[in-house]
């Protein structure tokens, strides 16, 4: 369906694209600048095919001063711009909700540079996560974000998205491990803060503004980050645990006994383990255990390494914490492993439609929102699962359903967020607010932050092109129902 249809949206009094404008742009780019209906709609719909929006131009510019001339002439025509990246977002983020023009991303993928001694890597931001691990694999290193998505996800998108994912207990978010970007502003100036140094401290650090803020702020060409050292030794335990209290002791126990060489702590209930191997026909090693949990070891002595791995499992099993369980160490095994948590989204999408939520909450309290959920909807959900990063304090929680209901959606929402509110946890943990998200912001931020975020809104973009109706709520005075 579209937006407008689903959500009760108005246009803004955006200028409509016009044979003159589509002129300029095929001039400025003979060859990637499609219109043809067939070649637009993959851009136009979403990953999870819940939205579709209905752009007429798809515009694929290979430099930074491309992306400056066409921002700098729909910032003058005042043609609104939807910044698309590999187009994997969960949250309506990355498509048009009606006529915007998609500037995509996809031929900007050239690595720029890297540094052997540092580890720094700069490259555009159309780049794919995974070819870019790949590129500095091969070097020694490997990119410090690791997620599902990472065969389409772009670099540029993930920064704009702040995007979490599987290796974020190790090497921290990328607010941490992104050094520079080079960002073209909605009037399409150049800011290049392109810089490749650890540490910087000249003023205001304004490629925070940037990280997380969905394209609404700004396009970001491209990225410098910091990639960590390839471990020299990879282990990952798959285990099976009687109780979520059990997932949480485990949890305590193995970072204790494994420290600094714990990678990944992921947790995944039986429901989602029934649909993975329903639905994908992967196999589980580990049978008919309420919940699984998946750990991985990261370190440079393979040898060290395992005998902490075998300490602590030889703990959890004889304190009762852990009931079955198996370990790989060789890639093949490891990877089918890591497929059974990375492929739950995928196995999600054949249940009919998805309602998704990614939920920061205190460790403890993390499964007691999916116990809640089932009790309240009863038989009006197909399923309702939770898997997620159990070491960031991160739950996704998915509510399945043969087709979308609204009254399935007006029984979950606002309840999910004034659920996590109470908790004082964040209704978005790393997909972002994007569209589906934006309207309940203040479930998660004060009002004076908010104000400040759309200050900053209006001091970057005037005319509110890039990327409109996302992110922040909207105001009333622009007419939205």
């Amino acid at each position: 369906p579209n937006w407008s249809e689903r959500y009760a949206v108005r246009r803004l009094p955006f200028a409509r694209l016009g044979e003159r404008d589509v002129a300029f742009f095929e001039r400025l780019l003979p060859g990637r600048a499609l219109t043809a209906q067939e070649e637009v709609k993959p851009f136009n719909v979403d990953w999870l095919k819940s939205v579709r929006g209905c752009s007429q131009l798809v515009l694929k510019p290979q430099t930074t001063a491309e992306v400056s001339q066409v921002l700098r002439y729909c910032y003058e025509k005042n043609l609104a711009v939807n910044p698309q990246g590999g187009n994997t977002g969960l949250v309506g983020g990355s498509v048009p909700v009606f006529d915007e023009i998609i500037l995509s991303t996809a031929l900007m993928n050239q690595v720029i540079s890297f540094d052997k001694v540092s580890g720094i890597l700069v490259c555009q931001a159309g780049c794919v996560l995974e070819r870019l691990n790949e590129y500095v694999e091969e070097q020694g290193f490997i990119m410090p974000l690791d997620l599902g998505a990472k065969g389409s996800c772009h670099i540029g998108g993930n920064v704009a998205t702040n995007a979490g994912g599987l290796r974020l207990l190790r090497y921290g978010s990328l607010r941490g491990t992104v050094l520079g970007l080079e960002v073209v502003l909605a009037d399409g100036s150049v800011l290049d803060c392109l810089t490749s140094l650890r540490k910087d401290n000249t003023g205001y650090d304004l490629k925070q503004l940037f990280i997380g803020s969905e394209g609404t702020l700004g396009v970001i060409t491209a990225v410098s980050i910091l990639c960590p050292q390839k471990p020299k030794a990879v282990n990952v335990a798959f285990l099976g645990c009687q109780s979520f209290a059990k997932v949480l002791e485990t949890f305590t126990t193995c970072r204790a006994m494994l420290g600094e060489i714990l990678s990944a702590y992921e947790f995944m209930d039986e429901k989602c383990m029934e649909l993975v191997e329903r639905h994908l026909k992967l196999s589980s090693p580990v049978a008919d255990s309420p919940f699984y949990v998946l750990i991985e070891t990261s370190g440079s002595n393979s040898s060290h390494d395992e005998e902490k791995l075998n300490n602590f499992l030889e703990q959890a099993m004889a304190s009762g914490l852990v009931t079955d369980g198996t370990v790989a160490t060789d890639d093949k095994k490891i990877k089918r492993l890591w497929s059974l948590r990375e492929r739950i989204t995928e196995a999600l999408t054949h249940e009919g439609y998805v309602y998704k939520y990614d939920i920061s909450l205190p460790v403890g309290k993390l499964y007691d929102l999916v116990d809640d959920m089932r009790a309240r909807l009863g038989q009006s959900a197909k399923n309702v699962v939770g898997y997620g990063h159990l070491g960031d304090g991160n739950l996704h929680l998915n509510i399945t359903a043969e087709s979308y209901s609204h009254s399935l959606l007006d029984a979950i929402e606002p309840f999910v967020y004034e659920w996590t509110a109470r908790c004082s946890g964040s209704i978005s943990a790393e997909h972002g607010l994007g569209f589906k998200k934006k309207q309940f912001i203040q479930y998660s931020k004060p009002r004076g932050a908010v104000v400040l975020m759309q200050q900053f809104k209006a001091m970057l973009d005037p005319k509110g092109i890039l990327n409109p109706y996302k992110t922040l709520p909207s105001a009333p005075e622009w007419g939205l129902c």
